[in-house]
């Protein structure tokens, strides 16, 4: 399968936030209660129930006020933390590209969201217990639910009325992206800038931002920890190797106390 891709045109945002209703209802996530906190976000931030939330910032430009609209869930990086460090294989790549998710193998252990760049995933309030489960954006790839193999959009882009959420092959949604950008430019946004084409190995969330990148909110500079690649290079292996170990040693000491056993028997 060609490499997918999701492409966020932050200039066409209107922040009606139907891709965040769609996103819970086509996932079955559970509501959330929320109280005025004196700005048009809500939830205030992601969770295990809101794996996309719309972001509000108010910018103040030449005297004027000026809405800037970021969406926020997994960025699907090509260089994915979060796979690198999961110990129980609950986050893996999908055939499309994206970082699907196995709520199943998750044992809430919180490094996905710990090594993240982003610090995007959510382990549930179980955590502490040992039961927790990962939550977050998978681009409709979830078993059952999963709408990228039977040939349609990502609910988000399907919802989307001003046409500011794509879905496509990577590629396409690159060229479109830098075609935004250089449109952007001649129209006077300077620094209009196509975030997520290298970051991070090349992001499967494209973001097209008529400003920095910081102005939204998004890391300028982000960077798969090295403690993240110590950990799948050096750390997980000599886990596996101690695992290893402690297995051979006990079946080591079962066969030497077969063996006892016989002798036993043959010296009676």
């Amino acid at each position: 399968m060609v490499q997918k891709a999701i492409l966020f045109d932050a200039a066409r945002c209107t922040a009606c936030r139907a891709c965040q209703v769609a996103c819970k209802n086509w996932n079955e996530r559970e509501i959330e209660t929320t109280t005025n906190r004196g700005t048009f976000q809500n939830p205030p931030d992601l969770s295990t129930k809101t794996v996309l939330v719309m972001e509000f910032r108010e910018v103040g430009d030449n005297g004027t006020l000026r809405w800037l609209y970021t969406r926020r869930a997994c960025m699907h990086c090509g260089d994915a933390a979060c796979i690198k460090v999961c110990p129980t294989g609950a986050l893996y790549r999908h055939p499309s590209g994206f970082v699907a998710v196995d709520a199943g193998k998750c044992s809430g252990c919180g490094y996905c969201q710990e090594f993240c760049p982003f610090h995007l995933p959510r382990i549930d309030a179980n955590r502490a217990s040992g039961m927790g489960r990962v939550a977050k954006c998978t681009a409709c790839t979830d078993p059952g639910l999963n709408r990228i193999d039977n040939q349609d959009v990502p609910a988000c882009v399907k919802t989307c009325p001003t046409v500011a959420l794509a879905y496509g092959d990577r590629n396409d949604l690159v060229a479109a992206g830098k075609a935004r950008v250089a449109e952007l430019k001649s129209q006077g946004f300077s620094k209009a800038y196509l975030y997520g084409e290298n970051e991070v190995g090349g992001t499967g969330t494209l973001y097209v931002l008529d400003d920095s990148p910081s102005i939204y909110g998004l890391v300028e500079d982000p960077k798969v920890p090295a403690t993240a690649i110590a950990w799948q290079d050096v750390i997980k292996p000599l886990g596996y190797t101690a695992v290893g170990l402690v297995g051979l040693g006990l079946l080591l000491n079962v066969l030497v106390a077969r063996a006892r056993i016989v002798q036993d028997k043959e010296g009676t």
